[in-house]
């Protein structure tokens, strides 16, 4: 079906669930470790999938971040503590937005920069869907054959066919039971103390606020005029998407979210072409978080790793692709170096080496043709 700008078919439902292997294990360990409210946690994230669909008509990411949420759960934080979190990133994006600090930083940053966080994204995404499909090798080589054969295929799309399976799988082995309707449960009103903002950001924010400015921003844009050359979408405004989400969302119960170079790599791969990819994500994600309440982390953590392993390593694979259109000369070392160190340390300083060796090989190559200038 097709209203308008928007497609709701069972290829856009397939491609919505592309970014799934980054949202369960985050989200399982927000709820379970963390006690976050399950209801606020997905009606937040529901409704903002929702809302970027129905604003920028395309397919659009949306996912916790990463660093806060990795730190939050290895440290167990409250829950006033992580809402606190997502209002510190608000701040610090809706400030960015409103200055036009990534347009700036986007405007400098060199393609072969950009291609090299792409590559390591795609490399850390394999190796951790690696350490997935060690669960289970068998499965993971037949979901591997499914997405091969059936990602193109309208009436039986892959992701869709893959969520079924594991559905199936777990049903046979009886985990379903264990997932029980919990009523009606709506976000709860949520709060935290001020000082927790900056307790906050000195525990993980300030950790995040790179990860996001070249993953869920630089690379994100880049990607999107790489898929929808006639629809880009600014740094500036991917900026003010999450300062907004993030500002509100922490008052229902929401996690610090963002959007990411992956996601959208990951809903592209697997069939998303409209913001009615975002729509169905965004229904499916309101309908758990309000009929499963607590069952919902049951759910997402006994569904087969291998299966989710599969899409991450093939997400992984298509996002190393992209190094394709940057030439075989210097080039190619800034995206090597970008490459090595985000993998080795974190994104943060591969983008600030990717960087340095860009101008640093401008700087001797302009110096090396002004000597020749004044030789000849």
């Amino acid at each position: 079906m097709k209203i308008g700008h928007f497609e709701f078919n069972l290829r856009e439902l397939s491609g919505s669930m592309g970014d799934f292997g980054t949202l369960f294990p985050l989200a399982i360990g927000y709820i379970a470790v963390c006690g976050l409210n399950p209801a606020g946690l997905l009606v937040t994230m529901g409704l903002a999938n929702i809302v970027t669909g129905i604003v920028y008509r395309l397919p659009m990411p949306i996912e916790p971040m990463k660093v806060l949420a990795v730190v939050a759960i290895a440290q167990a934080w409250p829950p006033s503590l992580i809402y606190a979190s997502g209002f510190a990133m608000g701040l610090v994006w809706i400030i960015f937005a409103v200055t036009g600090v990534m347009d700036y930083v986007a405007r400098y940053t060199p393609k072969a920069v950009i291609r090299g966080i792409q590559v390591a994204l795609g490399v850390m995404l394999a190796l951790e869907a690696l350490k997935l499909l060690a669960d289970w090798w068998l499965l993971g080589l037949v979901a591997v054959l499914i997405v091969i054969f059936l990602r193109q295929n309208r009436y039986a799309p892959a992701a869709l066919v893959l969520v079924v399976l594991g559905l199936a799988i777990m049903y046979f082995r009886g985990d379903l039971a264990q997932v029980k309707a919990a009523g009606f449960n709506l976000p709860p009103l949520t709060a935290f103390k001020p000082l927790e903002v900056w307790q906050a950001l000195l525990l993980a924010g300030f950790a995040q606020i790179p990860l996001t400015a070249t993953n869920a921003v630089i690379s994100t844009a880049s990607l999107i005029k790489q898929y929808f050359p006639d629809r880009p979408v600014s740094e500036r405004k991917l900026s003010l998407n999450m300062g907004l989400m993030n500002l509100v969302f922490p008052f229902f119960g929401g996690m610090p979210l963002c959007h990411g170079a992956g996601g959208l790599a990951g809903q592209y791969y697997f069939g998303a072409r409209t913001g009615g990819a975002n729509i169905l994500e965004g229904t499916l994600e309101i309908l758990l978080g309000v009929l499963l309440g607590t069952s919902i982390a049951s759910l997402f953590a006994l569904f087969p790793r291998a299966i989710i392993g599969a899409m991450m390593f093939l997400v992984g694979l298509e996002m190393v692709k992209f190094a394709r259109d940057v030439k075989l000369n210097l080039d190619l070392a800034v995206l090597a170096v970008t490459t090595l160190v985000s993998i080795l340390l974190n994104m943060a300083y591969g983008f600030l080496a990717g960087m340095a060796a860009h101008y640093i090989i401008v700087y001797i190559k302009n110096r090396h043709a002004k000597n020749s200038a004044a030789g000849g």
